[in-house]
């Protein structure tokens, strides 16, 4: 029997205790505070209000706690729900224009109740897992790209701001990389409150507080936003969720898993969430050997974190009134920083085959462009342009009509 079907387990001793909630909250502080400025720059991008973004952040929180702390403790496992950092980023690059925040959470809905499909109809899940990865992960690495790119911008535009961000971030990279975004945060909200003389909560609602949004059922943002937000936080978020599981010997059920998720994640919608997924780099940190040497006693660490997040999540309203004070690009570039990890993987992925590379990167400079045609973003143009590239090149192919496609530079001889 594999370590995750096993109930009866001993109590763990002091150290073990320890070692495990230490890991757990770890995992929970980090995971929540790499990438929060992301979430709501995301929401407030298409539409939310300040108020509506905390809602957000509060029932993302508290949902991906509650859901992790439950999977955990059903399945003895140390499963770890997430928020979609990837669906946060497109959030903000598919906000081209005016966006009604209702129309937003419609589309949020769609991606839940599909997320959700995909778990009680496993044919569904198993066609969404057949996407080619160079196209999926293209369409990642363009949502990342702009993201990423912040950084640099607000160094220059923000030299106070950015600059002490960046360079905590380089120094922790190397000497205690966990760290290095959380401390990144830390160098920036500092340099926030020394700029904003002390007022960086002044009059802002931080008392945590769910403000129920009525969605609005838009076909046009559905097709721009849901559709584009499923794919992405189904390729960038689930299928590498349940890879990292398996690699630390743990077949995480995937039926209840995207089931659960998914219905978290149309309940989040209705208070301003985008969407919810098994986490990949917190569950790295609780499936390992530092939560536990006993595989079977890890999904104590998960419970921990799951509880860490149902305590983080009463802060949203003072995170969301940091975000809400600070330059727009400061915020995406305390992001960029977080994703840049994302966006290297996603470009590796992407440029793997190289058959596929001409596809990969005509999808990825759709979906960095942030173009809009007839209303609908750039993700969804950069999965089309992407797959009819990639059929059309396949096809010569195995046709034998033209010469195999190649995208090596050429020799310098």
């Amino acid at each position: 029997m594999g370590p995750h079907n096993s109930r009866a387990v001993n109590p763990p001793k002091d150290s073990a205790i320890f070692q495990l909630f230490s890991t757990g909250i770890i995992a929970g502080i980090a995971g929540f505070a790499s990438s929060f400025t992301l979430v709501v720059a995301g929401l407030q991008a298409v539409g939310a209000s300040d108020a509506q973004a905390a809602s957000g952040l509060l029932i993302l929180t508290v949902m991906m706690g509650l859901v992790t702390i439950g999977m955990a403790w059903r399945y003895r496992m140390p499963i770890t729900v997430a928020w979609s950092t990837p669906g946060a980023a497109l959030l903000i690059v598919a906000a081209q224009g005016d966006v009604q925040f209702q129309a937003a959470v419609g589309a949020f809905i769609v991606c839940g109740v599909l997320i959700m499909v995909c778990g009680l109809v496993p044919a569904l899940g198993r066609l969404i897992t057949r996407i080619p990865q160079p196209i999926a992960s293209a369409m990642l690495a363009g949502i990342l790209f702009p993201i990423c790119l912040a950084p640099i911008t607000a160094s220059v535009e923000y030299p106070r701001l950015g600059l002490p961000m960046v360079v905590t971030w380089l120094f922790l990279l190397k000497v205690a990389p966990r760290w290095a975004v959380p401390g990144a945060l830390v160098a920036a909200i500092v340099a926030i409150a020394l700029t904003t003389e002390g007022s960086v909560f002044g009059g802002a609602a931080v008392a945590p507080q769910l403000t129920p949004v009525v969605p609005v059922f838009d076909p046009t943002l559905i097709l721009s936003l849901g559709i584009p937000l499923f794919v992405v936080t189904m390729a960038g978020q689930n299928v590498p969720g349940f890879t990292v599981m398996r690699s630390y010997g743990y077949a995480v059920p995937a039926g209840p898993a995207l089931s659960v998720t998914g219905a978290a994640s149309v309940v989040s919608a209705f208070f301003g969430g985008h969407a919810l997924n098994l986490a990949a780099i917190t569950a790295a940190l609780t499936a390992s050997e530092e939560a536990h040497d006993d595989p079977k006693r890890r999904w104590i660490a998960s419970v921990a974190a799951g509880s860490t997040y149902v305590v983080i999540g009463l802060a949203a309203g003072f995170a969301t009134a940091l975000v809400s004070v600070a330059p727009p690009i400061v915020v995406v570039a305390i992001a960029g920083l977080a994703v840049i990890g994302a966006l290297i993987t996603s470009v590796r992925s992407a440029l793997d085959a190289a058959e596929h590379r001409i596809a990969a990167i005509a999808t990825f400079l759709v979906a960095a462009s942030g173009v809009t045609v007839i209303g609908i973003g750039s993700a969804f143009w950069a999965l089309l342009v992407g797959a009819i590239i990639m059929l059309w090149l396949g096809w010569s192919r195995s046709a034998g009509r033209s010469k195999p496609v190649t995208t090596e530079e050429p020799s310098s001889t």
